[in-house]
């Protein structure tokens, strides 16, 4: 294999090349919401750049629990006509392009002033910036089966909105990776204990969406590969999950890792000097190819022609990059071109990690705000500036975004 190879999933779709533009919060929804004209500049210039697939940042699929007040947010048809001129975009350079569909449980802001949702009641700790989470309420089954019933009926709307397919986020310490870890579930209920009960709800969520989209919409899970905590979700249980979902019609698996508390996603090193640094979850990857019969993505690090080129040939099928692309949206077209452009956001060497973790956030979504009014990507900004530009954007946004919620009744999932 190499990295201009198409890749075909087992439901027939074909993918130009082994690139994918992974999943960022991107926090340039409308205030209601929804695609604004921002998001759709940023998302031109990926369609533009040659990645054989784009995947959305966070598309929330309750109004009412996002990731942040600039979250998009799919569930019901209103916006439609919206998404869809947002598909067009992404699909204009020939990409496939995936909504990533999440649910963020107890990893949901404080200042949103919504009620916190969580597989058990077991707060963020984040140290002095764990007042910034709320203590999530433990889920009721009525509650559980809501969550189902609305990641099923946000993946028919997508279908309705001419995207590809979609993506469950099962990782990062959001909702459905916190069902999966005994560190943030203590359930005794079906829902808890064992790795089978804990992983019931990804599994549900999965068979139901498979159940209202068609057999060539594409359905993949992000998963973490493990959560790098002690006690937490591990690599075994991992490949168990997958062999799992083999059974049930996933065209592919992309793997991470981490959560808030332990932002391994964003790695140990940013330096690049080696392929452990740069492609950081490939030894994991590699371990559950042995397991898995749908393709296998790996996200973490990548901004290297060389480090991806490693990844493809280990056996791993496609490489996910998120922040290179955040700064060069052409580099796919580069390296395809014999250009072995790098690039590289200046190193965050904070001792606190979740603060660092912060920062590093803030500097990409600073680059994705510069990409939405087509001006040139800063890479080098100092952290602590873009962490502070980002802090007061999103003091603003919540202050609005509550305004707002004030005003209205989230709907419920549409079930039929």
């Amino acid at each position: 294999m190499s990295l201009f190879d198409h890749l075909v999933l087992p439901n027939g779709t074909s993918i130009s090349n082994r690139i994918a533009k992974a999943a960022m919060e991107e926090s340039l929804a409308t205030i209601e919401n929804s695609p604004s004209e921002a998001l759709m500049n940023v998302y031109k210039s990926w369609a533009d750049g040659g990645s054989g697939l784009l995947i959305s940042g966070n598309v929330m699929v309750d109004r009412r629990a996002l990731t942040g007040a600039g979250a998009v947010v799919l569930e019901d048809s209103r916006q439609l006509d919206t998404f869809r001129k947002l598909a067009s975009i992404g699909k204009s350079g020939g990409a496939r392009f995936w909504l990533q569909l999440n649910h963020p449980g107890r990893q949901m802001p404080a200042n949103l002033q919504q009620q916190t949702w969580g597989p058990s009641e077991i707060p963020v700790d984040l140290g002095g910036l764990s007042k910034h989470f709320n203590a999530p309420k433990k889920m009721t089954p009525e509650i559980i089966d809501e969550v189902i019933q609305r990641f099923a009926h946000s993946a028919y709307l997508a279908e309705q909105a001419e995207f590809d397919g979609i993506e469950v986020h099962a990782a990062h310490g959001y909702l459905l990776s916190q069902f999966l870890s005994p560190l943030t579930n203590n359930r005794t209920d079906m829902w808890g204990g064992s790795l089978e009960n804990r992983a019931r709800l990804l599994i549900e969520i999965v068979k139901r969406i498979r159940n209202k989209v068609s057999p060539t919409f594409s359905v993949a899970v992000k998963l973490n590969s493990a959560d790098f905590q002690r006690g937490g979700f591990t690599n075994g249980e991992a490949k168990q999950v997958v062999s799992w979902l083999n059974r049930l019609k996933v065209d592919l698996v992309e793997l991470s890792g981490g959560s808030y508390e332990a932002p391994a996603m964003q790695g140990q090193s940013r330096d690049g000097r080696t392929l452990a640094r740069e492609a950081f979850f490939l030894k994991f990857a590699t371990e559950i190819k042995q397991v898995a019969q749908m393709p296998i993505m790996i996200t973490g690090g990548i901004k290297r022609k060389k480090v991806a080129e490693q990844v493809i040939e280990s056996g791993v099928d496609m490489v996910g990059i998120a922040t290179a692309l955040a700064i060069a949206p052409n580099i796919p077209n580069s390296w395809k071109n014999g250009k072995d452009i790098v690039a590289e956001l200046s190193p965050i060497t904070w001792a606190n990690k979740p603060f660092a973790s912060l920062a590093n956030m803030a500097m990409v979504r600073f680059q994705l705000n510069r990409l939405s009014k087509s001006k040139k990507t800063v890479p080098n900004i100092y952290p602590l500036w873009a962490l502070i530009k980002q802090q007061l954007s999103d003091i603003f946004r919540a202050r609005r975004y509550r305004k707002q919620m004030d005003k209205k009744v989230c709907p419920s999932a549409n079930t039929k």
